[in-house]
């Protein structure tokens, strides 16, 4: 396992000339905002800003948004992926689902969406 791995400090980190994941500004990136949590709750509010009103999001897509390095390190974003969400959901900014309806999120299990709130 390369050193950093599926570290903050890895978040932090870019290649010179890698650009931020697509369809993601790089403030969801940038090193000005060291709290990996709060740059996996904006990664989750920006790439849901960039769908249509209804559309839904893997909690992957968001690790992989933050993730800044070339390797699979953004699985290590996963849980913390999830912890962004609920806290989201406690701002009542987004919802958890599964099967298409909301879930109370200290009871989801296994695989989850992630939505605006309605």
């Amino acid at each position: 396992m390369p050193p950093g791995y599926g570290t903050a400090a890895a978040l932090t980190r870019r290649p010179p000339g890698r650009p931020a994941a697509a369809g993601v500004t790089l403030a969801c990136v940038t090193d000005d905002e060291p709290d990996v949590g709060r740059r996996l709750e904006r990664a989750i509010l920006e790439l849901l800003e960039r769908r249509a009103p209804d559309a839904t999001i893997c909690p992957s897509d968001a690790a992989r948004a933050a993730y800044e390095g070339d390797d699979d390190g953004w699985r290590a974003l996963m849980e913390p992926v999830r912890d962004a969400a609920r806290r989201l959901v406690a701002a009542g900014e987004v919802e958890i689902t599964q099967a298409g309806r909301p879930v109370d999120p200290a009871e989801a299990h296994g695989p989850i969406r992630i939505r605006r709130a309605r």
